[in-house]
Formats: structure tokens, C-alpha cells, sequence
């Protein structure tokens, strides 16, 4: 057997063409959605995912507030940055880009935003709503992740789903999204982390394997049962003399060996990443409707 890919850039190629065409409805009606996004400091990687978020909201029509910062800005000032944006009208989404500087404290600000404007759904009532089932703005990739799932046919329901990390922005959200009871949840979940013991006896069991360790060949072909699904979360960088950057890019799964026994498989990149962006417009999109009471 081999995988069929999961094409991440498809699916939100797909995805941001929907939205646009309700971010034209919307605007039909006076209703322009708006997303502030808070840089603090010159991180390049984050410079960089900043500036893709700008052109996807301009690829959709959405209305892009751009902060950047200072990396010596002061904690009372960022404060201030957010309630400002928490009461502009025209802001429907606040981002503040993580990590901070170190002096920064991030709990303080991820709590200062308004939950009705947290579309990238970390702040704790956000999470609380998602926990109980409570209609909430979903973290971004883990969203992501269930329409990967949906529009590649995958049943979710009754399914034996193998999660591999814990972290507060992948690997629990998406385990409490898919024990949900609704169209998207109902599977049997196992969360495996770095102290489980026997931890290709749990991945073998799984018909849905998601990757989320943040280290390469985590998951191997012999962990994986004939005709699983596998999504690869994992971005990490390793030493290629190949290439002119000196490296490239992989995921947590060693993608060759798996896809030999994987029915769906997602690639690094190209399969998860492309998601997360289109999941923040998602939510964006989903607060200007709720805040026009349309929602």
C-alpha cells in the first residue's frame, strides 16, 4: 500500500476561497472583519509568520491591523495595546504573536484579551467552553487538523485515534475536540507523551495517528498498522549539505517508511502548516458575524 497525501495547500486553498466569498457577503452588508496582530520584537520566524497572516487577510478581504513593537517594550504598554483593541469596534480578532521577550509575562496578556476576540482560542474561558463542548473559538492547528480529517473522507467517529504529545497548543485540544460528542468528535482517544511506556504498542492500535512530539522519526513504520491515517504535525529542521540553507525540513514521522503503510498520510511541510493560518481567518471571519449578531 501506498498513502494517499493529504494536501494541506489544497484544503486551504479551499477553505480561504469560502471564506472570501462570505467575507463579500459580509461586506455587502457594512461588515468588514478585522484582525489585529500584536509583533514584539525581530524574531525572524515570527516576522515571517506575521507577514503571512497580513497577506492572507488581504488575500480574503479581511481587514489587517498591523502592531509591531519594540523588543523592549514594557508590559504596562502592551497592556494598554490590547484593551485598546479589545474596545476598537473594528477589530474583531486579536494575535498577539508568542513567544514574547522574556521579560514579558504572556498569561497576563493572552488573559487581557477579550474572549470574544481571542481567535486564536488560548485564552482559558475559550478553553473551558471547548472542554465542556460550549460553542468557542478552537485553537488554530488542532482545528486544523479535524478538517484535514473531514475533507480527506477519514471517519472520525468510533475511530482508535493515537495522539503523541501533550502540549497546550496541539496535543490536548485536539484529544478534547475528538471525544466530543458531535459530527466531529466521538472517537476513542489515547494521549502518549514522553514518559508513556511502550509507546509503539499504543501507536499500532490506531486507525488516526497524530504526530506532535517535535522530534524527528518519532513515529516509524513499525509502530503504524496497514491502512492507518497519519498526520504529522512536526516541523523540525535537520543538517542537509544538499541544500543551499545547510538543512531541511521534516516532521515527527519518518514520512518514506510510513507511506508504504499508511492509507492517508500528511507531508512536512505542505500538510498540517498551511491550516493554521486559514483556521485563525476562520475564526476571525466566525467573531464578525457573532459580533453583527449573526453568528
Amino acid at each position: 500500500m501506498t498513502a494517499r497525501i493529504i494536501d494541506g495547500k489544497q484544503v486551504a486553498a479551499d477553505m480561504r476561497a469560502e471564506l472570501k466569498a462570505q467575507v463579500a457577503k459580509l461586506k455587502e452588508e457594512g461588515i468588514v472583519p478585522g484582525l489585529a496582530v500584536v509583533l514584539v520584537g525581530e524574531d525572524p520566524a515570527s516576522k515571517s509568520y506575521v507577514t503571512a497572516k497580513e497577506r492572507a487577510c488581504e488575500e480574503i478581504g479581511i481587514y489587517s491591523n498591523d502592531n509591531r513593537l519594540p523588543a523592549d517594550t514594557g508590559q504596562a504598554e502592551l497592556m494598554a495595546l490590547v484593551d485598546k483593541l479589545n474596545k476598537d469596534p473594528k477589530i474583531n480578532g486579536i494575535l498577539v504573536q508568542l513567544p514574547l521577550p522574556k521579560h514579558l509575562d504572556e498569561s497576563e496578556v493572552l488573559l487581557e484579551i477579550d474572549p470574544a476576540k481571542d481567535v486564536d482560542g488560548f485564552h482559558p474561558v475559550n478553553v473551558g467552553k471547548m472542554v465542556v463542548g460550549e460553542k468557542a473559538f478552537l485553537p488554530c492547528t488542532p482545528h486544523g487538523i479535524i478538517q484535514l480529517l473531514i475533507r480527506s473522507g477519514v471517519k472520525i467517529e468510533g475511530a482508535e485515534v493515537v495522539i503523541v504529545g501533550r502540549s497546550n497548543i496541539v496535543g490536548k485540544p485536539i484529544a478534547n475536540m475528538l471525544i466530543q460528542k458531535n459530527n466531529t468528535g466521538n472517537a476513542t482517544v489515547t494521549v502518549c507523551h514522553t514518559r508513556t511506556k511502550n509507546l509503539a504498542e499504543h501507536v499500532r492500535r490506531a486507525d488516526i495517528i497524530i504526530a506532535a512530539a517535535g522530534r524527528p522519526n518519532t513515529v516509524t513504520a513499525d509502530m503504524v498498522k496497514e491502512g492507518a491515517v497519519v498526520i504529522d504535525v512536526g516541523v523540525n529542521r535537520v543538517e542537509d549539505a544538499t541544500k543551499k540553507r545547510g538543512y531541511r525540513l521534516v516532521g515527527d514521522v519518518d514520512f518514506a517508511a510510513v507511506s508504504e503503510k499508511a492509507s492517508l498520510i500528511t507531508p512536512v511541510p505542505g500538510g498540517v502548516g498551511p491550516m493554521t493560518i486559514t483556521m485563525l481567518l476562520f475564526n476571525t471571519v466566525a467573531s464578525a458575524k457573532q459580533a453583527a449578531g449573526k453568528g
